[in-house]
């Protein structure tokens, strides 16, 4: 009945659009249903407009799908409302029936997994807060005591935030000093401090991409494939966000105009794939290409 099968994929959609990683086997168990249909699900979600991931071998819905953010808009509470309310929970001390539900509801509609932490979630609230007026405020802020893993230093840094990532527990921003955009994990400041000076850098922040291949970087360039019917095949199940970019030629060829941060994945996918697959835009893809096999060459003799 279609009654039913519209419950399986309320279900589906309500799994993945919680804070948990489920495989395609979790998922399936959980729902009970077969692997064939969870895959139609994604496939209908997918044209329906909602935002499907698939980070290896997880899968997950976006809350930034159109959908959620119309939802929002009219039902939930803005992000800043849901963390404060999450504070004030956590500060009354109160552990009723009642309040622990009200966490577990916030936490599972919202992204405030960086607040599990006991010894942590204070800070971190406040942290997240004081980061996300920013933001709307358009305003400088200090981390202090910004421990990097890199430099091997921890200091105060100056900077023009202008972008939460990874589920709040990142923020992208433009330091003043080093004149560079960086990425700063929450979990490694020791505070942060509003300060009353308004961004004067909002033309230089770049925000950082990530491709389909996992490969990150500020700047995106096309490369444009012509595949047979396997290499599609295999796109589309290793790489589920590849989907958005494949238009169907003819019956046995497929075209797909990919957005890269790198050349490594892609690289990757088309050599172990290369008598299935015809580059036919991007010189420089098709120049590396080129190397990557010269070399190859060059170590077997």
């Amino acid at each position: 009945m279609r009654h039913d099968k519209l419950e399986r994929e309320l279900n589906t959609l309500l799994l993945l659009t919680e804070n948990h990683d489920y495989t395609v086997d979790d998922a399936c168990k959980r729902l009970q249903i077969s692997r064939r249909n969870f895959y139609y699900y994604l496939e209908f979600f997918k044209l329906a407009g909602f935002k499907v991931e698939h980070h290896k071998p997880y899968y997950r819905i976006r809350k930034d799908s159109p959908f959620f953010r119309k939802l929002n808009e009219t039902v939930y509470f803005t992000e800043d409302e849901a963390i404060t309310m999450r504070r004030l929970l956590n500060m009354t001390g109160d552990q009723s029936i009642q309040v622990q539900r009200l966490r577990r509801k916030l936490d599972r509609l919202y992204d405030l997994d960086i607040l599990d932490s006991v010894e942590l979630k204070e800070q971190l609230a406040h942290n997240l807060t004081v980061l996300y007026d920013a933001i709307k405020q358009k305003l400088c802020v200090k981390l202090v005591a910004y421990s990097s893993p890199h430099s091997d230093t921890t200091s105060d840094r100056i900077v023009e935030p202008f972008l939460l990532m990874n589920g709040n527990q990142e923020v992208r921003c433009y330091e003043l000093s080093s004149r560079m955009n960086k990425t700063f994990k929450l979990s490694r400041m020791q505070d942060v401090e509003p300060i009353d000076l308004v961004w004067g850098h909002e033309d230089c922040h770049r925000r950082l991409f990530t491709d389909i291949f996992m490969f990150s970087d500020e700047q995106q360039q096309t490369v444009t494939l012509l595949m047979g019917r396997l290499s599609t095949s295999i796109l589309r199940e290793e790489y589920p966000k590849a989907e958005r970019y494949i238009q169907q030629q003819d019956d046995n060829h497929w075209q797909a105009e990919i957005p890269v941060c790198s050349f490594a994945g892609i690289g990757r996918f088309v050599l172990g794939l290369f008598e299935d697959i015809e580059v036919l835009g991007n010189d420089a893809f098709k120049e590396y290409l080129h190397t990557k096999i010269n070399n190859f060459n060059t170590k077997q003799l």
